[in-house]
């Protein structure tokens, strides 16, 4: 009788434990990580940050320096050491490029990539590019003498933000970040889009990157493709859009890992 009883509390038990960790692995991640592109700071996601903490996120933005992309992959695995569990990967623009570097992080479980490139291991932000039709805003780059990049006025005003009220314009224009222009040409070492689940959001009305190269870049992914009648700043555009896209991958990242 006792045998039969311990048996039964052990069965028991068991199963309790699997519905618990069943449960548990439905849960949503918690953390987000947001990375900014060129020509922006962390207040490229200043609209995001309040929608996804109000619906229960940790999220962090990265302050990247922009000086090459091993010094802006440090930088995110940094804030992604800090993370007390799984993360969700946020890469906007130049971002995603950095994401598809530092996703190879084993805390990261799902990347999203927002109006971004997403180099394959080999390849450069440049030359992911390069297949596609040239746009706009690159005749708007201008080169100091030590190689650091920004954006004209008018390149920001009419090419990276031009979805947005002109007094928000002049402010992406007022903190455009010192971008190294030589790190475009850096190529990865890491294609974590190859072994983790992807989300991108397709910026249909980008002047900065192709929208068909993001279209190209998310069916070579295999990822989710959301596309966004938006500028190339999507997020400061459609924040909530945005954050939607965001929150469906820390739901279901866990569910759709891949097996190499």
């Amino acid at each position: 009788m006792m045998k039969t009883v311990l048996a039964a509390g052990i069965s028991a038990a068991t199963a309790l434990a699997g519905t618990g960790q069943a449960q548990s692995q439905q849960q949503p991640v918690r953390n987000i990580v947001l990375v900014h592109g060129a020509f922006a700071d962390g207040t490229s996601w200043g609209k995001v940050i309040p929608i996804l903490e109000a619906r229960g996120f940790h999220v962090v933005a990265v302050q990247n320096p922009l000086t090459s992309l091993t010094d802006d992959v440090n930088a995110t695995r940094r804030i992604i050491a800090l993370q007390d569990g799984p993360v969700i990967l946020v890469g906007h623009s130049w971002g995603g490029a950095v994401i598809t570097e530092a996703g190879d992080d084993p805390k990261v479980v799902g990347l999203v990539y927002v109006a971004a490139w997403m180099p394959d291991v080999g390849e450069s932000a440049n030359q992911t590019s390069a297949p596609f039709p040239q746009t706009p805003v690159v005749k708007e780059i201008r080169v100091d003498a030590q190689h650091f990049a920004s954006l004209s006025e008018d390149g920001v005003i009419n090419d990276f933000a031009q979805g947005l009220p002109m007094a928000e314009r002049r402010l992406v224009l007022a903190v455009q970040g010192q971008t190294y222009g030589p790190m475009f040409d850096e190529k990865l070492t890491h294609a974590a889009w190859r072994s983790k689940p992807s989300w991108h959001v397709i910026s249909m009305n980008d002047r900065t990157l192709s929208p068909a190269m993001e279209e190209d870049q998310a069916k070579r992914a295999g990822g989710v493709a959301v596309k966004l009648p938006t500028c190339h700043v999507a997020m400061l555009q459609e924040p909530e859009k945005v954050a939607d896209v965001i929150t469906e991958a820390a739901k279901n990242a866990l569910a759709k890992q891949k097996h190499e």
